[in-house]
């Protein structure tokens, strides 16, 4: 599955971002300051976008969720 590929529904960032493919959550991953890409949430979330890219299927999904979680910890913990 290309990284190219949408997710089912967007993945919103703050008030007006918006992540429409697994290209662009991996890009918003690699612009986070490197000590954020190394905390769990994040690395989960772009394990799942990998595994989302080259076998397609329910990972899709599953990187979309891991995504939104990774997000929502990253609000509480001032990540972003």
């Amino acid at each position: 599955m290309p990284w190219s590929t949408a997710f089912d529904d967007p993945v919103q960032v703050g008030g007006k971002r918006r992540l429409l493919t697994l290209q662009q959550a991996a890009d918003y991953i690699m612009q986070l300051p490197e000590d954020a890409q190394h905390e769990a949430h994040w690395q989960t979330a772009i394990e799942t976008l990998i595994h989302a890219a080259e076998t397609g299927g329910g990972w899709l999904t599953f990187a979309r969720i891991a995504m939104l979680r990774a997000l929502n910890a990253a609000g509480r913990h001032g990540d972003e």
